[in-house]
């Protein structure tokens, strides 16, 4: 019998993959995300038939294209039966195998861990895969906080128990295919790699190498801040997501963009952080398409607040709106392109951008305030001396921390920075982002703690 085929859909904005898999007439369809064109697109281009969609879980981290692929396709939705939802679905369960076609016969295994109803699935026969979701990851497995720190110790020992029960009941050759682990912050720890096998990861996987006990204290001991729109994501699947538009937002012009800012709206400016700082409208805030953009604008604005994008194409800004309804923001307030010079009638402000050295050498001459906006793990495991850290996802509501006077901004690279620093900016103050690895501010002869 031929090997099925498996074909990965990456969304590396959110860090996650989802899966097409087909025989050579059907298919069927593993976490697709909201944005489900793609989905439709590749299965056209196979040449196949989507029968069959499959939830690993209900997601926390994006709104599931899944709902609307089954209504579309006319495919059997498969959620666990103990999910509660406000939609028909094909109730599935620990177990229960589904025939997609004689080639394709997937089982249903309960893996909680990332949550209670977690379910993967298996691809039995002679050539296996194993559709993991949150559960065993490449060298890592989904963290197990999403559902409340109340939760988090039990359901770390359910994860360590279910990633054991992949790896005895399936075989070594079998082939994992996770959604998560690919920089999303579902992953408990940082994953590895891009293809692995059951074989490889009893080899390599903490929670396969570790005994319960070790294994929970360090997941629980590792986790850090995770976004905070994620609240919204759960409540939205088990409701049903409803059908998106991806047509552009109306063109919002200068007197419109000028009454927003006045009104405190948010407007965001896409392009990079080298572009933003070289010229762009004062009161607007930068968050780049060249870094995870939804994760970060989730995380940073109010949710449910008006929101205005400046990009330099309309495709910029149709792969914003693409990127923000992945995450459930489906209404954007207006648009513009172009240059700055023709969003406003102003003059345009600059964001001066510096590195570590500079940061080490304008200390000899006066005082600046040094603001760290990375994660608290991040700052825990090395800062300078004196810097407050505020996370970037906090800043927002923690604006009145930050010191008076001039404040130089950093993150672990850069991106974060760029868009700490624009929020900071926005407030009239004198900012500074250092576009810079931390790993040079040590050798910059910054004092960083612990040494």
């Amino acid at each position: 019998m031929n090997a099925p085929t498996v074909l990965p859909i990456e969304t590396t904005s959110l860090g996650d993959r989802s899966y097409l898999v087909h025989d050579g007439e059907v298919a069927f369809v593993v976490d697709p995300q909201r944005d489900i064109d793609r989905v439709l697109a590749l299965a056209a281009q196979e040449g196949v038939r989507i029968t069959h969609v499959f939830e690993t879980h209900l997601h926390n981290d994006y709104v599931t294209g899944g709902y609307q692929l089954a209504r579309q396709t006319g495919a059997a939705y498969h959620v666990n039966a103990d999910d509660e939802v406000g939609f028909e679905r094909a109730a599935v369960s620990d177990g229960d195998v589904v025939e997609i076609s004689d080639a394709l016969r997937l089982r249903a295994i309960h893996t909680p861990g990332h949550t209670f109803t977690h379910l993967s699935y298996a691809l039995e026969g002679e050539h296996p895969y194993v559709f993991t979701g949150g559960s065993l990851l490449f060298g890592s497995t989904g963290r197990p906080d999403l559902l409340g720190q109340d939760h988090a110790e039990t359901l770390a020992r359910h994860q360590h128990a279910s990633a054991h029960r992949l790896a005895e009941e399936l075989p070594e050759a079998t082939q994992v295919m996770p959604t998560h682990g690919f920089g999303s912050f579902c992953s408990a720890t940082q994953a590895e790699g891009d293809g692995s096998t059951i074989g490889t990861e009893k080899a390599q996987n903490p929670v396969l190498r570790q005994y319960v006990e070790d294994y929970v204290r360090e997941t629980l001991d590792a986790l850090d801040l995770y976004p905070a729109y994620y609240a919204h994501m759960g409540p939205a699947n088990a409701k049903g997501p409803e059908e998106i538009s991806l047509e552009l937002p109306e063109k919002a012009d200068q007197e419109v963009l000028r009454r927003r800012l006045q009104a405190g709206e948010w407007v965001v400016d896409l392009r990079t952080r080298q572009a933003y700082s070289a010229g762009h409208v004062p009161g607007t805030v930068n968050i780049g398409l060249d870094g995870q953009f939804s994760t970060w604008l989730g995380w940073v604005i109010p949710w449910g607040t008006p929101l205005t994008l400046l990009g330099e194409s309309p495709e910029q800004i149709s792969q914003a709106q693409r990127e923000l309804v992945r995450i459930g923001i489906d209404e954007l307030a207006g648009h513009n392109t172009g240059e700055p010079a023709g969003w406003t009638d102003g003059e345009l402000a600059t964001l001066e951008q510096a590195t570590f050295g500079d940061l080490a050498q304008v200390r000899h001459h006066r005082q600046v305030s040094i603001l760290d906006v990375r994660n608290p793990k991040e700052f825990a495991a090395g800062h300078i001396e004196g810097a407050l850290n505020i996370p970037l996802g906090q800043l927002v509501g923690r604006i009145g921390e930050v010191p008076g006077g001039e404040v130089w901004v950093h993150c672990a690279g850069g991106y974060r920075a760029s868009v700490a620093a624009s929020v900071v900016a926005a407030q009239g103050r004198t900012t500074v982002a250092v576009d810079d690895s931390f790993d040079h501010a040590r050798e910059s002869g910054l004092p960083v703690t612990p040494s």
